[in-house]
């Protein structure tokens, strides 16, 4: 679903003041070549954009998408593609030896195809050695750019066109947030919706406040007015997004609170769900849990990540909270929001990781019972202050200590699910089930899955499911008459 705005430009004169239209100038002018090359070759230019890593990136690729359609370029499968995009992500670094693989795979398709183009961008892009090794040894590469300006990228591509060159163009921080740009929508029926930038919080072990800059959160206004323009499209469900939803507004001109953006968003006439992620324990508000509580929108999903049991590892880790403050606050989400899923993140083997560390991690596990549970095993993130740590955590160690909690994770989440058993639920109806043509595949509100008995055209409907059998993460179910 391609969403854009239009602009009466000319392109003859010099390009506007204001950062959206003078992008909209930049695709008009990248349209001409597109069109050109096009004409020359006998077809349609294509594309493909590679998104690794998380939400916000995915959200990214989707603005991509738009800006490539808007100039002329049609989507293809990465192997017949003219103009070929890596949004990367580096919060571990075997992620980077990936791209470079696959950089390097691409060199003699790009040899045979002198149109062909290759761009890098997002938050690999953001460490200065990386992109000193691309000038070095990937010279056939197009187009990097990073996590800040990512608007510019209609006008990056009119710069290759017009120089020849590779064009580098990566900004160390930015305050800059523009709005209304080209974007397609990966559902029709849902979407993302950034409401915030950068992290300010500098966990010992995390690359992202340094690849993605300080926080930076959009207008209250521009945010509401997105999602109306969506709903008015079809969208049934927004995600909001930000590296700590918690901490919105607090650097507006006239700050709000995330509890009070999400009371203004819910008041949004067709808009039936709305979900956000990611929450930092140390920033969650008794007023975001009331609004929880007595809203009839907001998800009962909270994904509210932990990273360790140990208040000894949380001090090292510097995430601003004890394992105490978490049960605490976990009690009072519960108190005020009863059917609310709860979900975290848990990092094992982190430097300096004991036994009994571990323990208090398994002990938060069993104490707060998680729907679900995305578990990792510690790595080194060269510029985090965590990677120069002594006490690294031996190997076998950790994946013993892993493999445990992988156990109790799974056998808890059984239990946990298990209890909606029999019961009725809505579903929002996303795609045909990848196992079995003949069942679509739902979320409910806790973000677990279902699968029943349909097809295709249930496919952005909300329908009310009853849960005949548990699977441990998902449920078989059926239509509730």
């Amino acid at each position: 679903m391609l969403n854009t705005m239009n602009y009466d430009i000319d392109i003859t004169k010099e390009p506007p003041a204001d950062d959206t239209a003078r992008q909209y100038y930049f695709i008009e002018k990248a349209k001409a070549y597109v069109q050109r090359e096009s004409e020359e070759l006998g077809r349609p230019l294509t594309f493909c954009v590679t998104t690794f890593g998380c939400q916000m990136n995915a959200r990214d690729s989707e603005k991509l998408c738009g800006i490539l359609e808007k100039i002329g370029y049609v989507e293809a499968p990465e192997d017949e593609a003219d103009f070929i995009i890596f949004n990367t992500c580096t919060v571990r670094e075997n992620a980077n030896m990936r791209v470079y693989g696959r950089l390097g795979q691409l060199k003699p398709r790009k040899k045979k195809n002198p149109h062909m183009m290759i761009g890098l961008c997002g938050c690999m892009m953001q460490e200065p050695e990386v992109v000193e090794k691309l000038k070095t040894s990937y010279r056939y590469v197009d187009i990097i750019f990073g996590t800040h300006n990512i608007f510019k990228f209609a006008e990056l591509i009119v710069t290759r066109f017009e120089s020849q060159r590779m064009v580098i163009d990566i900004w160390k921080d930015t305050d800059k947030i523009v709005e209304n740009l080209p974007n397609d929508r990966k559902y029709s029926f849902k979407s993302g919706v950034n409401i915030m930038f950068g992290c300010n919080n500098f966990c010992s072990y995390c690359i992202v406040p340094y690849v993605r800059g300080r926080e930076r959160s959009r207008d209250p206004e521009a945010i509401i007015s997105e999602i109306r323009q969506l709903v008015a499209d079809g969208v049934v469900e927004v995600m909001l997004l930000g590296q700590n939803v918690n901490s919105y507004g607090k650097n507006l001109e006239n700050p709000i609170t995330f509890a009070q953006l999400l009371e203004k968003i819910e008041q949004i006439e067709g808009l039936e769900r709305i979900r956000f992620m990611t929450s930092h324990p140390k920033d969650l508000s008794d007023e975001l849990i009331e609004v929880m509580g007595r809203s009839k929108k907001i998800c009962k999903h909270l994904h509210l990540p932990v990273q360790s049991g140990s208040s000894r590892i949380l001090k090292k880790m510097n995430r601003h909270y004890t394992k105490e403050q978490y049960l605490e606050l976990v009690e009072k989400i519960r108190k005020n929001v009863p059917d609310v899923s709860l979900t975290t993140d848990i990092i094992v083997g982190f430097p300096g990781e004991t036994e009994e560390d571990f323990e208090e991690t398994m002990d938060i596990v069993r104490k707060v019972r998680y729907d679900s549970v995305f578990t990792f095993i510690y790595s080194k993130r060269t510029g985090t202050p965590a990677a120069v740590m002594e006490d690294q955590v031996p190997e076998d160690v950790v994946k013993n200590r892993f493999d445990r909690l992988l156990k109790e994770v799974h056998t808890i989440a059984a239990e946990v699910c298990a209890v909606h058993e029999g019961t009725i639920q809505t579903a929002l109806i996303e795609s045909v089930s990848e196992h079995d043509p003949s069942m679509v595949t739902g979320r409910l509100s806790n973000n677990l899955l279902v699968h029943i008995k349909g097809d295709k055209g249930m496919i952005g409907r909300l329908a009310d499911v009853r849960l005949t059998e548990c699977k441990g993460f998902y449920y078989l179910g059926e239509l509730a008459e």
